[in-house]
């Protein structure tokens, strides 16, 4: 899951990415409005976390023009603006949730978390031949065995199992699953694949995992 926030004050900002990458998110940051808009419409995020009052462009004026394009992505307020008026001013601009300046981090994941939860009509549980993910308890199956993945372990196979049936490129597995954004020896990618193929016990029959040559890899039903 790629996190994007949009927060001037960077002391805030690097306290919050420190923390959600150490769940296991991908996170972006932008310190101004503009560049934060631009970041959004990008259509690569899940969620969006924006400070209410930002140089460049408000957060506000970033969550309308957002909507526009992406009406079911979540948004939540980070502010120090309390009232009434503005708490339901900024639900109206289209933001799913709001948290008030200063907050707990505990706090906000769990409001993360939260805005992440499969919505009705959503699968929770993505299946790949014999094999189970789970990603609300955080379990892999295969069969009636479970089998035990490192955090990377884990959201390298999610990450195949939600693009299953379409090429996922070297570029875009290093960027989501591991956050890193320039040119990079994506080499680590085989090193965790070739891990998954050997816990999930991947015979030659059950090649569900394949490499696409120069490309990168894909999961599918045989």
């Amino acid at each position: 899951m790629r996190i994007l926030i949009v927060e001037d004050e960077q002391g805030i900002s690097a306290f919050l990415k420190q923390g959600l990458e150490e769940e296991s998110f991908a996170v972006d940051v932008a310190d101004d409005g503009k560049k934060g808009l631009q970041l959004a419409l990008s259509g690569e995020y899940d969620l969006l976390l924006l400070d209410w009052m930002l140089p460049g462009l408000s957060g506000i004026e970033i969550c309308r023009q957002f909507r526009k394009e992406y009406p079911s992505t979540p948004i939540i307020f980070l502010t120090a603006k309390d009232t009434l008026d503005e708490t339901v001013f900024g639900l109206q601009s289209g933001a799913n949730d709001y948290i008030k300046k200063p907050f707990h981090f505990e706090e906000l994941l769990e409001r993360v978390k939260v805005q992440l939860r499969p919505k009705s009509g959503e699968h929770s549980i993505f299946v790949l031949g014999g094999i189970t993910l789970n990603t609300e308890t955080y379990q892999v199956h295969k069969g009636n065995l479970e089998i035990s993945l490192t955090q990377k372990e884990f959201a390298l196979l999610e990450y195949l199992l939600r693009n299953k049936g379409k090429v996922c490129k070297r570029s875009r597995i290093i960027e989501s699953v591991w956050d890193i954004h320039f040119d990079y020896n994506t080499g680590v990618i085989d090193v965790y694949i070739n891990a998954l193929r050997k816990k999930l016990m991947l015979s030659e029959e059950e090649n569900y995992i394949q490499t696409v040559r120069g490309v990168g890899y894909i999961a599918k039903e045989l």
